[in-house]
């Protein structure tokens, strides 16, 4: 089933962003190199896909797991979260409708 990985960043999150931006890039990778990834990407903290010393105020994961615990435990194992760059993250189940 598909899993909403969504994550809300503490304010000014970017120097922790980045600092463990290889390892979180990391297990994104792995994810879609599985074939389980559907999309990711974070969310710019202004109207622009660079938004530069703005930074994000989050980021959004659609991935495929086996279950609600699975997804869960993955996204508990986020460097972004271990880091203090993320304040919370949901997961949900996803239906996917469209395209």
């Amino acid at each position: 089933m598909l899993y909403a990985i969504i994550s809300q960043d503490i304010e000014n999150s970017l120097a922790k962003r980045m600092s463990v931006r290889p390892a979180h890039i990391e297990r994104l990778e792995r994810l879609k190199n599985e074939g389980r990834l559907i999309l990711a990407g974070p969310h710019p903290a202004i109207d622009n896909n660079e938004p530069g010393e703005a930074g994000f105020t989050g980021s959004l994961v659609v991935a495929e797991f086996d279950c609600l615990e699975d997804a869960q435990t993955w996204a508990d194992a986020d460097p972004y979260l271990a880091s203090g760059a993320y304040k919370s993250v949901i997961v949900k189940p996803f239906k996917k409708v469209l395209p």
